[in-house]
């Protein structure tokens, strides 16, 4: 029987809404639907995905939308959508088994099971047909359909050995404590990954995982490594450079296909703005090479026109399709270029941005050129100013009017569509990074937007029984998870060394305080994904690894040492340590997966600082204090201001108590484990005074 419309039409999920009207009879993942697999007998076919998905759509369309396809499979099973950004446990369980059955992920995610949740067959996308030996829906769905009718007993013992193993998986052996070793271990294994070419570490598909960047700029900094620093600054480069990068709109897409990083997954998603606008902003900090602080304003100039929401927060993401092909709002041919602009423009257009007539973007199915370009740079654009005899200056004038023309062209197209929903985790990562570009940059627009981003999340997604996790059409949702968190505490403490504002601090300490009171695992370390009180599926999960974005626990340890740091409370260092003991096995035995993680540990085992400005807060002796101190790069820092008569600061911070100005005149104290040296009360001495100490 082929239904016109089914139950995801009342939810709330662009990506469910999706498929609100598929011939599937789709249910969203609720109680009814596995009452109704018990009530009839069926196993459930569970379709993880989310709406920006390129995959998904081919999937969606191939099946999900054929009525033969789909009587087949309401046929066979109940059928439940998930979309992974809303319920990141579901796909994080679910993924955790295909990857142990297939050796792989990715989503779409398809997984069959019985009506107790139990799976017993993984894939990724499933072809309508089979291709090469392996089976399509109209093959697979009959076959799995008379399995569970003739051999039920084969399914459970399946289920039964899949659901053992998903149990073994969570299990991590504690060790030593994380040191220096591993830090210098990562950095060989980064260093023998790297693309001195291209870029980037591996080979295609290369994702930016800006985590690591990071990660190498502290290390080379801090160990004198400047290896690491140049690798950072050869990936930064070439991304920037690359078809990765929206030469016209800016903002970066999610991975490149190839490894020149000339053509990406077009999808953007709004983590990887935010922890590659973290990553530029510190390497513009710590080399002032001007081209990364100039990517920096343009990530924010495209996340605040086209992700931000009027209340403030930021939505999801952008999709990589439109009108059915993935990439067509991007690429150019070269005759739109040339009606675009003037002779003059369209020739330095092509020139720049390496047009040909023949185009550089191949078909997916055949590999055949298309006519089509995506725009990218083989030279920066200071050498380019120098070969138009220009100064950087007039150069970049002049290719803003042209992308301004482009951009205006570009927006008649059909444009992707927009992912709406807000996410407390990755909002918490761009208000980090806002307020980490408002204070390296010296924008106030970027602390604007920050702040704002800060104050809808706290005012629509905090409730008294704790944070939501989505926000959509006036509606919060879903109890939080693990990233809401930490990443939410990360924006927090970002915010607070921005403006010095207490109540930011405060926030992010009772915060901190209700996750570990909810999620720590108080006999081996570590924050589960879920609270206590979160469905627990085939069992309650850690994350560990730092992939496309970092996971919950390597922020939180970052969190937990910062705000030991910042608030003279032992005990949370003492967790960090424990967490990084949780982590050893793991990060020892492959220390590029856990990039944020390995910041955590250069930031324990290092050279630290606690550094109090005492002083008026609005007064031209700190501003000139606090502009000098962040133009230098000291990452393993943490800040914080006392105001003359204040003694609010001294309840959260208590070893600032003997902090004050100096015959009237703001002093700035380095201090480390609490020990504070002679204040200084002119700028240009605070470089001399971190390195005498």
């Amino acid at each position: 029987m082929i239904v016109s419309s089914n139950r995801l039409e009342e939810t709330k999920s662009p990506y469910l809404l999706q498929h609100a009207d598929n011939p599937v009879d789709w249910y969203p993942w609720e109680v009814e639907a596995f009452e109704k697999a018990r009530k009839e007998d069926k196993p459930v076919f569970l379709s993880i995905g989310y709406a920006t998905c390129h995959w998904c759509h081919v999937m969606a369309h191939e099946s999900f939308e054929d009525p033969e396809v789909a009587e087949l499979l309401n046929n066979a099973f109940v059928n439940i959508k998930v979309d992974r950004e809303e319920r990141p446990d579901i796909d994080n369980t679910y993924m955790t088994v295909c990857q142990m059955l297939s050796g792989r992920g990715g989503w779409p995610l398809s997984i069959f099971m019985t009506p107790d949740k139990k799976p017993f067959y993984a894939a990724t996308y499933i072809p309508k047909r089979g291709r090469f030996g392996r089976p399509g829906l109209m093959e697979l769905v009959p076959r799995l359909k008379e399995l569970w009718e003739e051999d039920r007993e084969k399914i459970y013992d399946s289920a039964g050995e899949i659901a053992s193993a998903f149990q073994q998986s969570l299990e991590t052996d504690t060790g030593e404590s994380l040191d220096e070793s591993v830090l210098n271990d990562a950095y060989q294994a980064f260093f023998g990954q790297f693309d001195s070419e291209n870029g980037g570490f591996g080979s295609a598909p290369k994702f930016p995982s800006a985590h690591n960047l990071v990660f190498l700029l502290r290390y080379g900094r801090l160990y004198g490594q400047e290896d690491a620093v140049a690798m950072v600054e050869k990936t930064l480069t070439q991304l920037r450079l690359g078809g990765i990068f929206d030469q016209v709109g800016y903002g970066f897409h999610r991975y490149s296909t190839d490894a020149r990083w000339l053509v990406p997954h077009f999808e953007k998603m709004l983590y990887d703005q935010a922890m590659l606008l973290n990553a530029y902003c510190e390497a513009w900090q710590a080399t002032k090479n001007p081209l990364f602080r100039q990517t920096a304003e343009e990530i924010v100039e495209y996340v605040a026109r086209d992700l931000r929401s009027d209340r403030g927060g930021f939505y999801s993401a952008e999709d990589a399709d439109t009108e059915g092909e993935e990439g067509k709002f991007y690429v150019w041919d070269i005759d739109e270029i040339r009606i675009t602009l003037d002779e003059e423009e369209a020739e330095l257009a092509a020139e720049v941005y390496n047009l040909k007539e023949e185009g550089n973007y191949r078909e997916e199915a055949g590999g055949g050129l298309t006519g089509k370009n995506i725009l990218h740079l083989e030279q920066t654009l200071s050498r380019l100013a120098e070969k138009h005899d220009l100064s950087a200056k007039q150069f970049k004038a002049k290719l803003a009017l042209i992308n301004e023309k482009l951009l205006k062209q570009r927006s008649k197209r059909e444009r992707p569509l927009l992912d709406d929903k807000i996410l407390t985790d990755w909002n918490g990562l761009m208000i980090a990074s806002l307020a980490k570009s408002a204070r390296t940059l010296g924008d106030s627009e970027h602390l604007n937007l920050a702040v704002n981003a800060a104050n809808f999340i706290l005012d629509e997604l905090n409730t008294e029984e704790g944070l939501m996790h989505r926000f959509r059409e006036g509606e919060a949702a879903i109890p939080a998870f693990a990233d809401d968190y930490a990443f939410l505490i990360w924006g927090l403490l970002e915010l607070y060394e921005t403006t010095f504002e207490i109540d930011y601090l405060r926030k992010a300490r009772e915060l901190n305080t209700h996750f570990i009171e909810n999620f720590w695992d108080n006999g081996t370390g570590g924050f589960y994904f879920t609270d206590e009180n979160h469905e627990t599926l085939m069992g309650r999960k850690k994350e560990w690894f730092d992939g496309a974005m970092p996971s919950g626990n390597s922020v939180a340890m970052n969190n937990l040492l910062k705000l030991g740091r910042l608030t003279e409370q032992d005990e949370l260092e003492q967790m960090a340590d424990q967490l990084s003991q949780a982590y050893s096995g793991m990060v020892k035995a492959s220390p590029t997966g856990f990039g944020q993680a390995l910041q955590a540990v250069l930031f324990a085992t290092g050279t630290t600082y606690e550094i109090v400005i005492a002083g008026e807060k609005k007064s031209d002796q700190t501003r000139k204090m606090v502009d000098r101190l962040r133009d230098l790069y000291i990452p393993n820092r943490v800040l914080l201001l006392k105001e003359p008569g204040d003694t609010s600061i001294e309840k959260i911070a208590p070893f600032t108590k003997n902090q004050t100005t100096v015959d009237g005149k703001t002093a700035l104290y380095i201090c480390r484990n609490y020990s504070c040296r002679s204040p200084v009360t002119e700028p240009g001495k605070i470089e001399e005074s971190l390195k005498t100490g």
